[in-house]
């Protein structure tokens, strides 16, 4: 007879006391294996096995924890698992409970971006087709990037060097960290939703998105599927500018246009005043040189018909008389009124060719001509002040003021209007180096 022990448990407390063991002992391990029966509830906890060439462990991730891994979980994936052993006391079973995943061999957040490149790609969103051209010489310029950051200040300072004109429109936003990816891709909303309400002469043109260089956990936000999609949506075209020359990240592969620097893509979407110049001198001469060489050929084609007509008649009054009753014969069946006929058809004709294609060529010489004119139009300081900017000189030098620094408080300054002018006092002035500095404190 089997003699009874002192106490006896009940299945709930046996329980209890292995979970205490095994949570005592296996508070925080790593354990590798390969990725097995994975499946997902609705609440976005995550079940799987880990298992090797003679064992398994169950495994669980809870929803806060599966939120931070950034690849993709799938069966057949080698993993790295740390978390602690517990009892899922209910039907007894324990499991892993893993708090950080890392796939063998490979960073966790390379391996997610190859997941993510390989998904936006079978999807068309790298598709050279679909890109757009970058609009030349744009008036207004979009720029998504953070106000304490490098990248709005070069960028700033290469567009202020080109062409001065241009107008600028940021949209300050967090660049790295949490709430990054969420912010970038509603500031790109934001600038197609403003576009769609104001006057399509008022619009963005163009949109510069991107941050300084950095570590790839720096710019991870720019690899976020949220703001390759948001790109891909924009109507606007996008010039993305994010990190150094080595870097490239999503965004780079879905914008228009890839930029290395944020300082080159200023580069690329605002030529240089002086290169605008050169390429209007180049046009004009161009055109002064065709329209030379269409004149040209077209008084040899008339010194050539004329010089047929006057060698036929020369000719006439030198032959013999023998050779001449030839000639009338000849003359009979060829009807000098019909040759004459014959010429005057053929000049008239070819007249008409000249006439054709010097009217194709000017209209394309105009065309082109006026796009570039339209542009420098839109850029006159009068029309400028025609949409509600002023010019503010500094008296009585009569100095235009570029910057708040060039005055001080007590100066009398003049603001020139489309209609008018106000003069002033200035009661205190700030510069754009102090506004970065508040903007960097706070």
């Amino acid at each position: 007879m089997i003699k009874r022990p002192v106490r006896i448990y009940t299945v709930s407390e046996i329980t209890q006391d292995i979970k205490l063991i095994l949570e005592n002992t296996f508070t925080q391990i790593w354990v590798e294996g390969e990725v097995s029966g994975l499946s997902r509830i609705p609440t976005g906890t995550v079940f799987f096995n880990l298992k090797d060439g003679s064992s398994l462990l169950k495994c669980v991730i809870f929803f806060s924890a599966a939120a931070n891994i950034k690849f993709e979980l799938k069966d057949g994936m080698k993993l790295v698992c740390c978390g602690g052993i517990s009892v899922y006391e209910k039907d007894g079973r324990y499991q892993l409970y893993v708090q950080s995943a890392e796939p063998k061999g490979i960073g966790s957040l390379q391996l997610a971006l190859e997941q993510l490149k390989q998904k936006l790609e079978k999807e068309g969103l790298f598709r050279p087709q679909r890109k757009r051209p970058i609009p030349y010489l744009p008036s207004r310029i979009g720029v998504v990037t953070s106000l304490s950051g490098a990248a709005i200040r070069d960028i700033l300072k290469v567009l202020d060097r080109r062409f001065k004109d241009t107008q600028i429109v940021i949209s300050p936003v967090k660049v790295q960290g949490e709430g990054a990816k969420e912010e970038i891709a509603q500031a790109i909303k934001d600038f197609n939703v403003f576009n769609s309400e104001i006057d399509p002469d008022e619009r963005i043109e163009v949109m510069i998105v991107g941050r300084g260089g950095g570590s790839i956990e720096d710019l991870w936000a720019f690899n976020e599927e949220t703001v390759a999609r948001a790109i891909y949506n924009s109507r606007i075209p996008v010039i993305s500018a994010v990190g150094h020359e080595r870097d490239v990240t999503i965004a780079d592969l879905v914008a228009d246009m890839r930029a290395a620097t944020p300082s080159v893509a200023a580069e690329l979407v605002i030529p240089r005043k002086e290169d605008l110049r050169s390429r209007l001198i180049e046009l004009t001469q161009d055109l002064r040189r065709t329209f030379s060489e269409l004149a040209l050929h077209l008084r040899e084609d008339i010194d050539e018909l004329l010089h047929r007509l006057l060698l036929g008649t020369t000719h006439v009054m030198e032959l013999d008389a023998g050779r001449l009753n030839l000639l009338v014969k000849k003359l009979t069946l060829l009807n000098p009124k019909l040759m004459i006929a014959r010429y005057q058809e053929k000049i008239t004709d070819l007249a008409g060719q000249i006439h054709v294609r010097l009217g194709h060529f000017i209209k394309l010489r105009q065309a082109e001509f006026a796009k570039a004119a339209e542009k420098l139009s839109g850029l006159s300081p009068l029309n400028i002040l025609g949409r509600g900017y002023s010019i503010t000189f500094k008296m009585p030098q009569d100095a235009i003021i570029k910057n708040a620094s060039g005055v001080k408080a007590g100066e009398i300054i003049k603001t020139k209007l489309h209609a008018g002018e106000i003069l002033s006092r200035v009661v205190a002035a700030t510069d754009n180096e102090q506004l970065f500095n508040d903007a960097r404190e706070k």
